[in-house]
C-alpha cells in the first residue's frame, strides 16, 4: 500500500513538472512582460501541487502508522504466550483491558506509557477491552483471536473498523456479550449482517453510524437476527422510509437483502 501511494505521488510530481515547464515556456516565448493570466496559471499550478503533495504525504504517513500499530506480535506470542502478546498489543494501541477474574484495568497514561505488571499473570485471558478511538483494524485482530473469554468489546469511534473487521469477529462468537460499534464511520449494513455469528451477544450499540440510511429499519432487522440482543443507540422511527419515496424504498430493499437474507 505504501509503495502504491509513493508511486502515485511520484507520477503526480512528474506530471506537475511537465505542466509547470509548459507554462514557463509559454511565458518565455511570448512578450517580454508575461500576461496577468499566464502569471496566474503558474502561481495556481504551484499552489495546487503544494497542497496535493501535502495531502499525499499525510496519506502515506497515516497508512504507515496504521500498519505499524497493527503488526503481528509473533515474537511476543512465541516467548510470552497469547495473553501477554494480546495485552501488549492493546496497550500499544492506547487501549485498555481487564483480565478475567480480576478487577484491575490496565491502561496507558496520557503519554502512552504503561506498566508491565500485566506480565505477571500469563495464564489470565482478557475479559474486557476498551479500544475506543484507536487505530485497530482487521489485521490487528490476529493478536487477539485467542482470547476465548472476551465478553465486552468497545470500538467506539475507531476509524479503521469496517465491514471486513466485523466479519472477523466470528472468532468471539461463543463469548462476546457486549459490543459497542458507535461512531465507526466505515460500517455499513453489510458489515452488521456478519454479526449473526455472535450468538451470545446481549447488547449492541450502533449509534452514530453515518452510512446507515435507515437506522430504525436496521435496528428492527438486527433484533430479528439476534433475538436475545438489546440493540441501542437508534430509535425505531429514525430514518424510517416513507411510502411515497422511491429512493427510500430501494434503501429498504437493500437493508432487507443484506441482513434479512443472512438471517435466513
Amino acid at each position: 500500500m505504501a509503495a502504491s501511494l509513493l508511486s502515485q505521488a511520484m507520477k503526480r510530481c512528474s506530471a506537475h513538472t511537465c505542466a509547470a515547464a509548459a507554462v514557463r515556456r509559454a511565458l518565455s516565448s511570448g512578450a517580454a512582460t508575461p500576461s496577468v493570466f499566464s502569471r496566474f496559471l503558474l502561481k495556481l499550478s504551484h499552489y495546487f501541487y503544494d497542497v496535493e503533495s501535502i495531502l499525499n504525504w499525510n496519506d502515506l504517513v497515516r497508512s504507515q502508522r496504521v500498519i505499524q500499530k497493527n503488526k503481528y506480535y509473533d515474537y511476543a506470542q512465541k516467548n510470552f504466550g497469547n495473553n501477554i502478546a494480546g495485552a501488549y498489543y492493546i496497550l500499544t494501541l492506547r487501549g485498555s483491558f481487564r483480565f478475567a477474574g480480576q478487577s484491575e484495568w490496565f491502561r496507558p497514561d496520557s503519554s502512552g506509557k504503561f506498566s508491565y505488571d500485566f506480565m505477571s499473570t500469563p495464564d489470565s485471558q482478557i475479559e474486557e477491552m476498551d479500544l475506543s478511538g484507536t487505530l485497530i483494524n482487521h489485521y490487528g485482530l490476529e493478536n487477539l483471536v485467542k482470547q476465548s473469554k472476551l465478553q465486552t468489546l468497545c470500538l467506539r469511534g475507531c476509524p479503521e473498523v469496517d465491514d471486513w473487521f466485523l466479519a472477523c469477529l466470528h472468532n468471539f462468537g461463543e463469548s462476546l456479550v457486549e459490543l459497542d460499534l458507535s461512531h465507526c464511520s466505515r460500517i455499513t449494513v453489510g458489515g452488521l449482517a456478519a454479526l449473526q455469528n455472535l450468538r451470545k451477544l446481549q447488547r449492541l450499540d450502533i449509534s452514530g453510524l453515518p452510512r446507515l440510511q435507515n437506522p430504525g429499519l436496521v435496528r428492527i432487522l438486527l433484533e430479528e437476527m439476534l433475538p436475545h440482543c438489546q440493540v441501542i443507540g437508534v430509535e425505531y422511527e429514525q430514518g424510517m422510509i416513507q411510502p411515497d419515496s422511491q429512493e427510500q424504498t430501494e434503501d429498504h430493499h437493500e437493508a432487507s437483502t443484506n441482513i434479512g437474507h443472512r438471517h435466513l
